[in-house]
């Protein structure tokens, strides 16, 4: 094995010249993702062979993958999502995996922000409207009017809930943990999940993927919210149950709802695409390019030891 390479799996760091050029400085041999695609199964373990270090994204690093490529030692992942990585295998396998938590939480916050307005001021139907010709004023409401609930307040949740603090909105949170230094100083209140959905204007998705969230916003939890609600997950596909949004939709069971993940992606449903009230985006959340280069050098900075990552397998 080359020490002067790494494998940079990640496509969005493989295709950025900066990063590419400071990881370059570093470990001048790195071999970057050319393919233009999220590589898997023996794709993913031919360019990953010979390596110890890698760079990952949205790749898939599983038992398999593990067992296959026994050389690698050291994940260093680009972005915050960890539902790609199976850690208890990695942690089988002696695989170090660092994670730099919060680096892209202005990126997401803000799309999260967007995507309020967006659905408060009908902004995407009434902008197609007006290119077919039409000029209609159907009204909407104000953010600043409206109470927000935001469903898991990490991170990300949190500077969402800061930003609606400051547009006057009324903030309500849940979350698994006990974040009370956080609710009392940013004047959010703690509510259950079903209570959130019960009373928030727009409900906002900031959660993992995992066991516990996958398909926790099904049937039951959207005809808990109002008719006149909107939902909004810029989090992970798969939490939300898609189908049931759909019907919820076209239904009027809910207002509006705007996804930058799905369960499948690219996204396959044309039924929900094309509704007039939802809005979808291709996985943009983390894609701006401030958030790309703090996400590419967090990564760079989890290969070596003391980068202040975390080492997601040392204590599973």
């Amino acid at each position: 094995m080359d020490p002067s390479a790494v494998a940079v799996a990640s496509r969005s760091f493989s295709r950025n010249s900066t990063l590419r050029q400071e990881l370059l400085d570093r470990y001048p041999r790195s071999r970057f993702n050319e393919a233009g695609h999220v590589l898997s199964g023996p794709a993913l373990v031919q360019f990953l062979r010979g390596h110890d270090k890698a760079i990952t994204g949205l790749d898939v690093l599983d038992e398999a993958l593990f067992r296959a490529v026994p050389e690698l030692r050291l994940v260093s992942k680009y972005g915050v999502g960890l539902d790609m990585i199976d850690l208890d295998a990695a942690r089988r396998h002696g695989v170090s995996v660092r994670w730099t938590p919060g680096v892209n939480r202005q990126a997401v916050a803000e799309l999260a922000i967007c995507f309020m307005i967006a659905l408060c001021r009908s902004v995407v139907p009434l902008a197609r409207e007006v290119g077919a010709g039409g000029w209609r004023h159907p009204g909407g409401r104000q953010l600043s009017s409206s109470t927000v609930g935001i469903v898991g307040c990490g991170h990300v949740g949190q500077q969402v809930a800061r930003i609606c603090r400051a547009f006057g909105a009324s903030v309500v949170a849940h979350d698994i943990r006990a974040y009370d230094d956080f609710y009392r100083a940013a004047h959010v209140t703690p509510l259950t999940l079903d209570a959130l959905l019960e009373q928030a204007d727009i409900v906002t998705i900031h959660v993992p993927l995992d066991a516990s969230t996958r398909g926790m916003i099904g049937a039951r939890a959207l005809g808990l919210m109002r008719p006149t609600a909107f939902l909004i997950n810029t989090a992970r596909g798969g939490i939300i149950d898609e189908q049931a949004l759909k019907h919820a939709l076209v239904d009027r069971g809910l207002a509006g709802a705007a996804c930058d993940v799905f369960g499948v992606e690219p996204p396959v449903d044309r039924e929900l695409l094309l509704l007039p009230n939802f809005i979808g985006t291709p996985h943009i959340g983390a894609g701006t390019q401030e958030a790309v280069l703090a996400m590419g050098r967090a990564a760079i900075a989890g290969l070596e030891k003391g980068s202040g990552s975390v080492d997601l397998t040392s204590n599973i």
